[in-house]
This record gives C-alpha cells, sequence and structure tokens, in this order.
C-alpha cells in the first residue's frame, strides 16, 4: 500500500470538537467503575491527603498566634519543650497520616492503570473479532496497531493517575478555599478574583494543544503503518531498490511528527509559567493587603502567615489540574480513536429473528448451533438476482443466479477482478450482497445463525496465514479440540504426513512468523490439512493451487477425491487443469456468469471458456480429470 494510500485512510477519521467531550470521558470511565472497591480507596485516601496538608498552616497559625500572645503579654515563653508538645505531635500525626495516605493513594492508582489498560485492549480486540472485512479494508494495519497499543496504554495512565491527580486536586482545593474563607474572607476573595483570569488561560491554550495533539496522532498512525508496510514488503522493497524512496517518504512524515510535537510541547510548556506568574502576583496582593490587615488588628499574625502559606499552596492544585487538562486535552485524540473503533456496530451479524431464535431454544447457545433445532446440515444453496459494490455506483456483481445442490463441485474461472472471489465472500458472509438474496434451504441466509454458517466452511487461501509455532498448532487451529491422532489423520488426507516429516522435528517443526521457515508448497499442505480437520461441509479454495509447484499440486490432487466426497466445494482456480472434474464450472466475467456447464460441455461450445484453456495450452481432455469426481 503507498504512504498516498494510507495517509487517505488517516482521513478517513471523524473531525472532532476541540473542547473537552464529556460524553466520551463519560465513556471510558466506565472502565474504572468496574472497580469500585480501588476507586472508593482513592477517593478516600484523596481526602485524607487533602485534609492532612491543609492541616500543617494552621498548626503553624496556632503556634505562632500563641507565641505572638505570650510575648505581647510580657510574659517570657515557658521554660521547657512541654508547651511545645501537643504542636510537635500534632505535626508528627499529620506526617503519618499524610505518608499512608500518598502510599495507599499510589498503590491504587496503579493497580487501576494496569487493570483498566488491559480492560481496554480486551474490549478492542474482542470488537476486531466481530467486525466484518469491510472494515479492515478502510483502515491501515498501523492504525489499528496504535489503536491497540500507544492509545490504549495513554488513555489507561490518564483515567487512573488523572484521576488520582484529580481527586487530590479538587479535595485539597475545597479544603484550602474552606480554610481561607474562615481565616479571613476578605483576603480569600482577592485572591479568588483570579480564578476567571486561570479559566480565560486555560481555555486559550485547549483549544491549541488538542489541535496538536490530533495531529500527532494522526500523524503517528501513518508511521506505524509505514513501519508494518516497510517490513512485510522488504523484499519488494529490496528487489526494486526503493530504500531511497522510501526513507525520504518516512522522513517527510517523522519531520511532520517533529514539527507537531515541538508546537505541543511549547504550548504545554508556556501553559504552567502563565499559571505561576499569575499565583505570584496573587501572593503578592494578599501579603500586601494582609500586612495592612494585622498592623490594623482585623487579623492576627498567625492567620496572616497560615494565609500566605494557603494562598502558596492554592496554586499547586491549580498548577496539577492545569497539567492534567493538558494531559486530557492530548488523551483526548486517542480516546476519540479508541471509542469509534470499540462503538463500532458490526455491519454483519445474527439479525434480531436470530437472537429471539437462538434465545429461545438455549439458556447458552453454542457456536454453530442450528437456529431452528433441526439437524446441523446444509441443504441446496440459492443465488437469486444477487448483487454486490464495495463502492457505491461500481458494480462488482451483478444480477447473479445460481443454485448449488448439496456435495456439488463448483469451479469458477475468469479474469482477474471478475468478481470470483467476491462471491465466494457473499456466500460465507464476509460481505452482505447490496441487492438479491442467497438463501439455504429455502431460507434467507441472513435468517441463519453467522456462526452456524461460518463453522461450515473450510477455507484455504492463495497465501495462507500461519501462526507462529510447530505444525502440529497450526493444523490443530482448524479444530482446538483436536487429539493429535486427527491432526495426523487430517495431514494424511491431504497427503501432507510425508512432506511434514522429512521437516526437522516433523509436526513440532516451528513455522516462524507467518510460516516464513516454510515454503510456499508446504505452508499450502499445512493450509489444507488444517481446512479438512474442521470437517467443513462447504470448502472453498480460492486459487489454493496457483503459487505451488506442479509435483506439490500432483500431491494435493491425490487427496482431493476423499477430500471433496459429501462436501459443497468452490474452486477458483487459474490453473484450468485443476478444475476440468469439477460438476459445474462458472465463467465470470465483469461480475456476470457469462459461462456455465462442464468441462466437456464448455469446451464443445468454443467460447470464453474454450479461449482460456487454449491460453494455456492445454488438451481438450485435462490430464489430471482422472483425480476428481
Amino acid at each position: 500500500m503507498s504512504s498516498e494510500q494510507l495517509d487517505e485512510r488517516a482521513e478517513e477519521e471523524p473531525v472532532q470538537t476541540t473542547g473537552l467531550e464529556l460524553g466520551l470521558w463519560k465513556a471510558l470511565f466506565t472502565y474504572a467503575l468496574a472497580y469500585k472497591r480501588q476507586l472508593f480507596g482513592l477517593g478516600f485516601f484523596a481526602m485524607t491527603t487533602g485534609a492532612s496538608e491543609v492541616g500543617f498552616p494552621l498548626v503553624s497559625r496556632a503556634l505562632i498566634d500563641e507565641m505572638v500572645a505570650l510575648t505581647e503579654s510580657g510574659a517570657s515563653l515557658p521554660e521547657g519543650s512541654a508547651w511545645l508538645m501537643p504542636y510537635l505531635w500534632t505535626y508528627a500525626g499529620l506526617v503519618v497520616c499524610l505518608s499512608v495516605s500518598v502510599l495507599f493513594f499510589i498503590r491504587f492508582a496503579g493497580f487501576l492503570k494496569a487493570n483498566m489498560a488491559a480492560d481496554i485492549r480486551e474490549a478492542g480486540f474482542c470488537k476486531l473479532q466481530l467486525l466484518e472485512f469491510a472494515y479492515f479494508d478502510k483502515r491501515a494495519i498501523g492504525w489499528l496497531m496504535a489503536r491497540m497499543t500507544s492509545d490504549c496504554e495513554r488513555l489507561a495512565r490518564i483515567l487512573a493517575w488523572g484521576a488520582l491527580d484529580v481527586l487530590w486536586a479538587v479535595t485539597f482545593l475545597v479544603g484550602i478555599t474552606g480554610a481561607m474563607l474562615i481565616l479571613s474572607w476578605k483576603l480569600a476573595l482577592l485572591v479568588l478574583l483570579a480564578a476567571p483570569l486561570l479559566a480565560w488561560v486555560s481555555r486559550f491554550f485547549q483549544k491549541r494543544m488538542l489541535a496538536a495533539s490530533r495531529a500527532i496522532r494522526k500523524i503517528n498512525s501513518t508511521i506505524t503503518a509505514d513501519f508494518n508496510e516497510s517490513i512485510m514488503g522488504v523484499l519488494t522493497t529490496k528487489s526494486f531498490v526503493r530504500e531511497k524512496d522510501n526513507l525520504a517518504s518516512f522522513e517527510t512524515k517523522t519531520d511532520e511528527m517533529f514539527e507537531s510535537s515541538v508546537r505541543n510541547a511549547v504550548l504545554a510548556a508556556a501553559y504552567l509559567p502563565v499559571i505561576l506568574t499569575i499565583g505570584s502576583l496573587t501572593t503578592a496582593a494578599a501579603l500586601i493587603f494582609g500586612g495592612y490587615q494585622v498592623v490594623g488588628s482585623a487579623i492576627s499574625l498567625g492567620t496572616l502567615v497560615a494565609f500566605l502559606s494557603f494562598t502558596r499552596m492554592l496554586f499547586e492544585p491549580l498548577q496539577q489540574l492545569a497539567h492534567i487538562f493538558s494531559e486530557m486535552q492530548m488523551a483526548q485524540a486517542s480516546g476519540e480513536r479508541i471509542i469509534e473503533m470499540i462503538s463500532a456496530e458490526p455491519a454483519i451479524g445474527d439479525s434480531e429473528f436470530v437472537l429471539a431464535k437462538i434465545a429461545s431454544q438455549a439458556k447458552n447457545p453454542v457456536p454453530g448451533m442450528a437456529v431452528d433445532g433441526e439437524p446441523d446440515q446444509l441443504g441446496t444453496i440459492v443465488l437469486k438476482d444477487v448483487d454486490f459494490s464495495y463502492v457505491p455506483d461500481e458494480p462488482v456483481l451483478s444480477g447473479i443466479n445460481l443454485t448449488v445442490s448439496p456435495g456439488e463441485t463448483i469451479a469458477l474461472v475468469g479474469s482477474t477482478g471478475g468478481g470470483k472471489s467476491t462471491l465466494v465472500s457473499l456466500l460465507c458472509r464476509f460481505y452482505e450482497p447490496t441487492g438479491g438474496v442467497i438463501s439455504v434451504d429455502g431460507r434467507d441466509l441472513q435468517e441463519r445463525s453467522l456462526d452456524w454458517l461460518q463453522s461450515q466452511l473450510g477455507i484455504v487461501l492463495q497465501d495462507p496465514h500461519l501462526f507462529s509455532g510447530s505444525v502440529l498448532e497450526n493444523i490443530r487451529y482448524g479444530q482446538l479440540h483436536a487429539s493429535d491422532e486427527e491432526v495426523h489423520q487430517a495431514a494424511r488426507t491431504v497427503g501432507a504426513e510425508e512432506t511434514i516429516l522429512r521437516l526437522d522435528g516433523g509436526y513440532g517443526f516451528d513455522v516462524g512468523a507467518g510460516g516464513s521457515l516454510l515454503s510456499a508448497g508446504e505452508r499450502q499442505l499445512v493450509s489444507f490439512a488444517r481446512a479438512i480437520l474442521a470437517e467443513p461441509r462447504i470448502l472453498i479454495m480460492d486459487e489454493a493451487t496457483s503459487s505451488i509447484d506442479m509435483e506439490t499440486e500432483l500431491q494435493i490432487q491425490k487427496g482431493l477425491e476423499r477430500v471433496l466426497e459429501g462436501r459443497t466445494s468452490f474452486v477458483i482456480a487459474h490453473r484450468l487443469s485443476t478444475i476440468e472434474g469439477a460438476d459445474r464450472i462458472l465463467v465470470i466475467e465483469g461480475g456476470l456468469i457469462v459461462e456455465e456447464g462442464s468441462h466437456k460441455e464448455l469446451m464443445g461450445a468454443q467460447g470464453r471458456y474454450h479461449e482460456l484453456h487454449a491460453r494455456q495450452g492445454i488438451d481438450e481432455v485435462g490430464a489430471h480429470a482422472e483425480d476428481w469426481t
């Protein structure tokens, strides 16, 4: 995929607002509500932490006022330290309370972060398993990887540690404000006059920080996608000597990332100093006005000292809230993308009829069960006037009419892009037709459980994907509860065991990432065995032998007679020698079935199939037809 295409996919993300979206944060906070005990602990220790910190200036006030009172009365300070002990013990109690509160405060926040990150990732991964193929057609792998990694981590951090700081700051702020109003409401009002200015400054910065943050996250997605594309396509890159071109394209994106990051860092760096400046000016005003009140005996010296401490402390939670606010602005871009993915509704799923039917049949329905309680079987498949298009007004299939009997082998041939794979994808309900109906035994396919339908499928692709692990584990992926002997039997059925046993370790051979340590033919044999192990009633082979050598193809052909017996099969092939024994051959061109019949009938018709056959230089009687029934 080109860099331009990746950028286009990034552009498809919805345009967002510039302010904090309370609905978004409310949706994200539901992940924290799953841990109510930890949230309660977080709130409790936030209050004890704030109360402890508010207590220190009050103790200082009491001590200073007592010393001033003794001095003004002409009496000397009492000898010894006994009179100081109540203050010292109070200080010590506040220190212990503060230490314990901070300890549990951080412990609960760390627990919430770890668990919420896991929950968000699990919710995202679960939704990705349910979404239809069309969703992935419109989004680059890098986009999805960024959502599941950096965005999840960022959100979990802000939800947990941000909640910690917000709870502490709010309780501390409330405590300080209350104490200031009690000590001197006039001085308190003077200090609180700075609040509107702080609100304006916050609003000024929030728009700019959020815009810069969204630009960073957007570019980061395309960079992640570039990484993925470069790694996956390294062979192609080297083959065409495109290293310098790819590097130049990548450098352009990293430069954009750098500029956006610097802009965001400058805004964040300027925000806190502005807050500090406002706080310093407010403290100076309180000192001057409070000094006059002390001289006029309106307040005591201890009260002024405590009030100045509160004034200085007041801006600490405000600074923390400002910091969290800027973090939330940056994290909101991640949250928007995560929620967009998690809240996406699959376009293909069970209908209300199916869901109600399953619920009425069993309290705990199992995957693959038939919704009508009849024996789990597959009957006649009928496509009536089926249309499909990936993009509106650009049809891929038009007016397809087809009836397939149980156990019949249908071959699909034609030019690339004619609609062969799309037709099979509709039968599997990977996509829904945009027109017409697909039915099984007279019932619309949408009135059948999606799990039931797809549990009937066995699919072998031209370039099958294998997972990291052993050959045995990859074959067992077709039926996770299969025994070793059942796995071996599936391999023998498709003629793969001899090849597997030649590998170092046989069935225990590690295939590597994506099956990279196996040849194309070996991967295909493992894929065939995996599909057969699932005991499918519909077997689909999408150009399954086009990328393997003739020897491996002959090896596979030997087992196909047993594999196809009793199964409805759809075979998409470019090598026409592999489908000459099919029950019916459909020639699909331009989204239409232009020819239909057996190999012999189509060859006699001297039409499109005969033309394709002649181009491949294949004799009228195929050498491999005897391997099909």
